[in-house]
């Protein structure tokens, strides 16, 4: 790069030619530019420096504008479309307000240590406060912060005080944030502005001690109380290009909404209103293997405002749905039955839809769409979790037919259960701890639930799918009381689970080993269980 500056000593190392890299559709893509800029009247059209003989911004405009197709597909992109095509970081955006930050103490601090993680990864954090109509972007608002522009949060910090500053302060703990306003003025004029009473006491040890500094112009520090406040919109972008100890934090695929008169091989079924051709389209399914972790889903198209210039259309109207599916699940969704819906994205014409969720331990599938269906066109699925959760496709309609399955007999009767409950468990003894947990089987296959804790009154909600030969083969629902050496049995149901049986949820009580006409035992399941005949109609 240092032999791209010019040099009057050097004229014969500048050859005008400039190279740029951008993250595009889930790869890193070099352009090359020369260094004829526009211009009108001897000064440039579009970006420019106050510096006359600095020109980084406007060139570096135009290799994106290249990128793209032309200067006008830079208009309206969002601040977030450009810090991915800048970093290949993946992005999500927080709407303070919906989160009620101001209000949940607990959500706030959440925050705070999502964005601590963020920052201290690597990760580019910005935010805007809401402009109600053009009249009043880059409006001052009492505290002199500007509508409508976008601050970048150059450091965040937890910080203990001593003894003294206890006192002056009366708390234990300051939670900060400083951001930068990159036009270099209006700052923030509220409470830890350089203006303060709270900054005015504070010595320039006590700054520099605490790591409240300030290194640029436009800098300013906020308490995370006054930041929720008065912020609207909080674009996160999390740094997921190294694997953090071998771990594979982001997970991504390129797929397509394709389109075939035959319906099994038709993958662009519409959104979730179109419910006889929704699950036709492309299917995902990745795995949570513990409670209680972030799990960010992002979808993006490719950016049709490319060819505006061919008078190709903007961008589609694209989404997601989120499924909650059967733990042994290995092959596409066709109905609806038992699934539980986990979450859904918003449906806009944006480049990037995403999904941010705290999901429990299970199999999800995620289904793309389009909002209309019968259309075509390409998307990138990405996935960020602190947790492996191994996304793949679903692409087989029914188990393959293959000379082990004809040994074996071809399955002929597709089940699935759900196991809501198990209730009204045996207890030794008053003060005995049960720890109950579901083992379902069929044949040489099993799934197995979480363990509830402490409880003879469990909720499961457990889902498996079976391809079995014959019905012949029942499916058993045991449940086993978890202990330090070695489990307890408290009973069983057996079902035959045939296709003529009633789709309603039932109750039935556990039994001893040995069939549906064992000892009864203490305690009863509840559970829905569906077969077909037809093994693509689950």
């Amino acid at each position: 790069h240092k032999e791209q500056e010019w040099d009057p000593r050097k004229l014969d190392k500048y050859a005008g030619i400039f190279r740029f890299r951008f993250w595009h559709f889930g790869e890193w893509t070099e352009v090359v530019i020369d260094d004829l800029l526009p211009t009108i009247n001897g000064d440039l059209v579009f970006s420019f420096s106050t510096s006359m003989n600095e020109f980084w911004n406007a060139l570096l405009e135009k290799a994106y504008a290249k990128l793209l197709g032309c200067y006008e597909a830079l208009d309206g992109l969002t601040t977030t479309d450009i810090i991915v095509d800048f970093t290949g970081t993946l992005a999500e955006t927080v709407d303070m307000q919906k989160g009620r930050y101001t209000e949940l103490v607990e959500e706030k601090y959440k925050l705070f240590g999502e964005l601590y993680k963020t920052f201290t990864k690597g990760g580019l954090i910005c935010c805007t406060i809401e402009s109600p109509n053009q009249e009043e972007q880059e409006v001052e608002t009492d505290w002199g912060l500007l509508k409508g522009h976008t601050y970048t949060m150059t450091d965040i910090r937890k910080i203990r005080l001593g003894e003294r500053l206890l006192e002056v302060f009366s708390t234990e703990k300051l939670y900060m944030v400083r951001l930068r306003n990159p036009l270099g003025r209006q700052e923030w004029s509220g409470p830890w502005s350089e203006i303060s009473e709270e900054w005015q006491q504070l010595t320039v040890a006590d700054r520099k001690n605490l790591g409240l500094v300030m290194s640029d112009d436009g800098e300013f520090w906020m308490s995370l109380e006054d930041f929720c406040r008065n912020f609207h919109e909080l674009n996160v972008c999390r740094n997921v290009n190294n694997p953090l100890f071998g771990r594979k934090e982001l997970e991504s695929v390129v797929g397509c909404w394709t389109v075939d008169d035959d319906p099994l091989m038709n993958r662009s079924g519409g959104c979730y209103n179109n419910r006889d051709t929704f699950l036709q389209n492309p299917q995902y399914i990745f795995t949570v293997p513990e409670d209680g972790h972030k799990v960010i889903m992002s979808l993006q198209q490719k950016d049709l405002r490319t060819y505006r210039r061919m008078g190709r259309p903007d961008n589609y109207i694209i989404g997601f749905e989120l499924f909650k599916v059967e733990m042994n699940r290995k092959f596409r969704l066709h109905h609806l039955y038992i699934q539980e819906r986990a979450g859904t994205s918003t449906y806009i014409d944006t480049r990037t839809v995403f999904l941010s969720k705290y999901l429990k331990k299970g199999n999800y599938v995620l289904v793309p769409t389009m909002f209309q269906h019968g259309r075509t066109s390409e998307f990138l699925l990405r996935i960020f979790s602190e947790v492996p959760v191994q996304l793949r496709e679903l692409t087989l309609d029914m188990p393959k037919m293959s000379c082990w399955n004809l040994a074996r007999g071809y399955p002929k009767v597709v089940t699935q259960i759900t196991v809501h409950s198990a209730e009204g468990l045996e207890k030794k003894y008053a003060n005995e701890t049960v720890n109950p947990y579901l083992v379902i089987k069929c044949g040489k296959e099993e799934v197995r639930s979480p363990v509830q804790k402490n409880t003879v009154h469990a909720i499961f909600d457990t889902q498996a799918i079976f391809y079995r030969r014959t019905t012949d083969i029942p499916i058993i629902v045991q449940v086993w009381n978890s202990r330090k050496f070695c489990d307890q049995f408290l009973g069983q149901v057996t079902l035959d689970a045939d296709p003529s049986d009633c789709r309603d949820l039932k109750s039935l009580y556990l039994r001893k080993k040995g069939g549906p006409t064992a000892k009864v035992k203490q305690g009863h399941i509840s559970f829905k269980v569906i077969s077909s005949d037809d093994l693509t109609e689950l």
